[in-house]
């Protein structure tokens, strides 16, 4: 275990906040005990980790969605590996739900009974990046960056709690078959949120009413959960000191988060993180279907620099035609919106 960065604890190869970090817990994971109701967010960091966890909390808890019970969404859905809030997960009550950042070589064994649940949440990686630089600039427990470039070089190194992007992702949809796992993609979320509570619902054999799926709904929108001290953690790191200053919020568009330095520049970084994913895409051993998604909306949502290197994205009889094909539709969309973009 490394323990020379102030920020960051190498623990096999992954990297963990060392503030943040049950140390004893990430030890003995490999035998923590897994109940066959338990379920599991999983997610890179700044990938709809929260989000997730206000839709898990309305779906399970009917004092959730009608405000009847006063418990914030990180106390219903805590982390697995955090020492923040000591919780006794031995003695939780089923069904249990966690979030975690882990990579799949740390999940515990019990995981790999294929009945308790996972559901992974990923995200386009230029957003990914955009929220995780102002974020770690926000919190007092992240190592600041002086600017874009420089937080871009330690999240294409890797050297960032979660560690590599793209191998997080590919190490769980590689090993998927271990697991009983369901596979959402952010950006697919925030175009149909209704969907993808149905989606997420029927994987956990949750029946909801339609009355209880507009509440869902309503209650998991963005706007709403700015709004609600349960569903975002604002209030709490706010009053316990934990950001560099009083002004920003811990639910922010990406819209929202303005990058410094000339736009030149940016779009310079972007195009590293574009061709970094692109290069590490196209080493996939196979490529299969996510969520069904057809590839022309595949790469107008996530657009070039992640449709590629999400291969894990497309099925299909003939491997090698969808990969030519695929890359030729993120290709075109991607010139489409920057012509004199370079690849």
């Amino acid at each position: 275990m490394d323990n020379t960065d102030p920020y960051l604890l190498n623990f096999k190869g992954c990297y963990f906040q060392r503030s943040l970090l049950d140390v004893d817990l990430i030890e003995h994971l490999d035998d923590f005990e897994i109940r066959d109701d338990d379920v599991f967010i999983i997610t890179y960091p700044k990938s709809g980790t929260i989000w997730t966890q206000q839709i898990l909390s309305l779906i399970y808890f009917e004092g959730h969605r009608n405000r009847s019970e006063m418990v914030n969404t990180c106390d219903r859905v805590p982390f697995l590996e955090h020492s923040s809030h000591k919780v006794d997960h031995v003695n939780r009550p089923s069904p249990r739900l966690f979030t975690s950042h882990i990579p799949y070589y740390l999940a515990p064994k019990g995981l790999k009974k294929q009945k308790a649940k996972i559901i992974y949440i990923y995200r386009n990686p230029k957003d990914v990046l955009t929220s995780y630089f102002h974020f770690s600039n926000w919190l007092v427990t992240f190592e600041p960056s002086d600017n874009i470039e420089h937080f871009m070089k330690r999240f294409l190194d890797g050297k960032v709690m979660g560690s590599l992007w793209f191998d997080h992702i590919r190490g769980w949809y590689e090993h998927r078959h271990d697991f009983n796992i369901l596979f959402m993609m952010y950006e697919e979320m925030k175009k149909d949120l209704r969907s993808s509570v149905l989606k997420i619902s029927s994987f956990l054999e949750k029946e909801l009413s339609e009355e209880d799926l507009d509440a869902v709904v309503k209650q998991a929108t963005f706007q709403n959960m700015k709004l609600d001290p349960q569903a975002n953690y604002d209030y709490i790191l706010k009053s316990e000191n934990w950001t560099r200053t009083n002004e920003g919020d811990f639910l922010r568009k990406v819209s929202e988060e303005k990058l410094d330095g000339d736009s030149s520049t940016n779009c310079q970084v972007f195009e590293v993180v574009e061709n970094k994913c692109w290069d590490m895409g196209s080493h996939l051993q196979e490529i299969r279907e996510l969520q069904k998604l057809p590839r022309q909306l595949l790469a107008q949502q996530l657009g070039a620099e992640s449709a590629a290197s999400l291969g894990a994205v497309l099925n299909s009889k003939d491997e090698q035609r969808e990969i030519a094909e695929t890359r030729e539709t993120c290709r075109a969309s991607y010139d489409t919106s920057a012509p004199n973009a370079k690849r």
